[in-house]
């Protein structure tokens, strides 16, 4: 075969064909290798605005993060569907990129002095009610961000937060639509019910029916698939008793720790931005001018509150709360640092304008002794050393398990023990066999079918397993006599509820024709009146409560409406809606202001949603 399309590649027809490729190739080839090289590093393109695939893939470990934290134990990564996680996490960075640019259309923006004192007010942020930079960095270290990064994001919720607000705020309703809305909420009606019961007893079911119904349906009729594992399991906390934290190791540790603590600073500023009102020059001799004031000693806190254009601290006669190194910018922090208690600076400039900055308290760290920390070092340390020999056993497990035809030598070589599980079918079982990984291993080819030991499972971060199939229990017929008791209490319990309701149906119809008094009982069941229901109702079932509030007004006093349900037990249930109540009762002003705003905020989230739509239809998004 190669060598004749080697032979026939020489020919003309050939050469031909090839000269055509190369022409395709020029008028459209490059460009679009142009296109792939170029955009190999991108997910997707919003009206010219990139996002890469670092985002993206920082965006579905983001969502999977997550998840962990909300399930917690609950967890199961192979639970996940990579695709579904990575088309959400980009549907939501394409979302987010619209709103960016909608915010940024409509002149929406946050300025960095606010995002200063949002940063030194967040409670996660804070150690004993106090910013706390290490608690910061750690924070966001978690969250994979510096503290560059961290700011872009959190500018960006803001802006998406004020484009909401903007949006969602300006809902509104009329006094007409919140009156109608209360009457349709306050409305209550006044029905009755008559319960019309299933009885399988009085049903009987042939045996040509149970077998009909065997031979139609004989896919239902399998036991379960099952399988017995044996495993070997590795638990990370089995390793600390095989290592010991020296004296050494941990003083240096409680010295790194020390080393950490650093000195509070309570600072205030004024600041004066330079923009397109003030520009460089302007923004100086403003700041000057109120240096000149402060000198004079006039009250800096005062001076604040008139001219500093960081409306988060302002109000606070420019407090910015404690902090410590590294919060501020360089310029900044530099002056405050070389302040002395109640001294104020000359004015520095930093990317968000001119300031003065007053010192207004120092805080001393606390430094803990070395035996009330040494607990902790000790357990530190030696989770340190236990996480590393864990990755090494659990590597040798896996290398050992692969290369083995069973567990037992593995086990041997680790000083493992061999367990073995109950049967537990695809469905999953108990203790470790509940956890989906395992379930997954145990059924894959593999293992079932194979007989290979798996790799190595992670179960939690502190345990592993390697499982291998001791037996295989295949799903097989269950003969009819096994199953037919089931079979008959289903049809039983099928031909009840049809009777029940074709009963109603027909007590329905004869009831709206008046050929059945109305108050009649029906096999020894009465009516079941209830008086001023309202859509809420305690002790009516929700399922009669929504079909009641469907039912349309009935046109007279005398002359009900009539509907059935049929019930999750089989029972039927006929509806006799007698009356629909409005309530006359002028609302009063509390009521008024509670249905507005709900209205209102309803209606806001709709325009807000519509125009997030709006913006999707009307942009360029290519995803690659």
């Amino acid at each position: 075969m190669l060598q004749n399309i080697r032979d026939n590649s020489q020919g003309w027809i050939a050469k031909t064909i090839i000269g055509v490729i190369i022409a395709l190739l020029a008028l459209t080839g490059f460009d679009a290798i142009f296109n792939a090289t170029s955009n190999r590093q991108n997910a997707a393109e919003v009206n010219g605005d990139e996002i890469t695939l670092d985002q993206l893939s920082e965006a579905v470990n983001m969502q999977r993060r997550q998840l962990q934290q909300q399930l917690g134990k609950d967890f199961d990564a192979s639970l996940l569907d990579e695709k579904l996680l990575r088309e959400a996490a980009l549907k939501g960075l394409i979302e987010r990129k619209l709103l960016l640019q909608g915010a940024k259309d409509a002149d929406f923006a946050f300025s960095q002095g606010s995002i200063d004192q949002l940063i030194l007010q967040t409670p996660e942020f804070q150690v004993d009610g106090k910013f706390n930079a290490d608690r910061f960095d750690q924070v966001i270290r978690q969250m994979n961000y510096n503290r560059l990064q961290f700011r872009q994001m959190l500018e960006q919720e803001m802006l998406i937060g004020q484009l909401r607000a903007g949006l969602a705020g300006s809902g509104f309703v009329t006094d007409a639509e919140v009156e109608a809305f209360a009457r349709l909420e306050k409305q209550t009606r006044d029905f009755a019910t008559l319960t019309l019961k299933a009885d399988p007893a009085a049903v009987s079911v042939s045996d040509d029916e149970v077998k009909a119904y065997y031979d139609g349906h004989v896919d239902q009729f399998m036991s379960p698939e099952q399988v017995v594992i044996e495993y070997v399991e590795l638990k990370k906390s089995a390793f600390f008793s095989q290592v010991e934290a020296k004296e050494e190791d941990l003083k240096a540790q409680y010295q790194k720790e020390i080393s950490n603590l650093a000195e509070q600073r309570q600072a205030a500023h004024i600041l004066v931005e330079v923009n397109d009102k003030l520009n460089e020059e302007q923004a100086k001799a403003k700041i000057e001018q109120i240096k000149q004031r402060l000198d004079k000693g006039e009250d800096f806190a005062a001076l604040a509150k008139e001219f500093s254009d960081d409306s988060g601290s302002a109000a606070n006669g420019g407090d910015l709360g404690f902090a410590g190194p590294g919060v501020y910018e360089p310029a900044f922090e530099e002056s405050l640092y070389a302040l002395k208690q109640g001294e104020v600076s000359a004015p520095v400039r930093t990317q968000y304008g001119w300031h003065l900055i007053k010192l207004l308290g120092v805080q001393a760290p606390d430094v803990p002794s070395f035996e009330s920390l040494k607990p902790k070092l000790e357990h530190d340390i030696k989770a340190q050393q236990v996480e590393q020999r864990f990755v090494e056993v659990s590597k040798e497990l896996e290398d050992a398990a692969f290369e083995a035809s069973d567990l037992a030598q593995p086990a041997q070589e680790l000083n493992l023990e061999v367990k073995t599980s109950a049967p537990f079918g695809r469905e999953g079982g108990e203790g470790v066999t509940a956890n989906r990984q395992v379930l997954q291993a145990a059924f894959s080819p593999e293992v079932l079918e194979d007989g290979a030991n798996s790799s190595a499972i992670e179960l939690d971060p502190d345990t592993v397993v390697v499982l291998r199939a001791k037996e295989h229990k295949k799903p097989e017929q269950l003969a009819l006599d096994k199953v037919s008791d089931s079979i008959r209490q289903h049809l039983q319990g099928q031909k009840a509820s049809e009777a029940a309701k074709t009963k109603g149906d027909a007590l329905i119809a004869s009831l709206r024709e008046g050929k059945t008094p109305v108050e009649q009982a029906q096999d020894g069941q009465s009516w079941q009146v209830v008086e001023a229901a309202t859509r809420s109702q305690e002790g009516v079932d929700p399922v009669l409560l929504q079909a009641l509030f469907r039912m349309a007004k009935p046109a007279a006093a005398d002359k009900p409406e009539f509907t059935g349900v049929k019930l999750n037990n089989g029972d039927y249930v006929v509806i006799r809606l007698n009356g629909v109540n409005q309530s006359e009762e002028k609302l009063s002003e509390q009521e008024k202001a509670m249905y507005s705003r709900f209205l209102a905020s309803r209606s806001g989230q709709q325009d807000f949603a519509a125009f997030r739509r709006q913006l999707e239809e009307k942009a360029k998004i290519e995803r690659f």
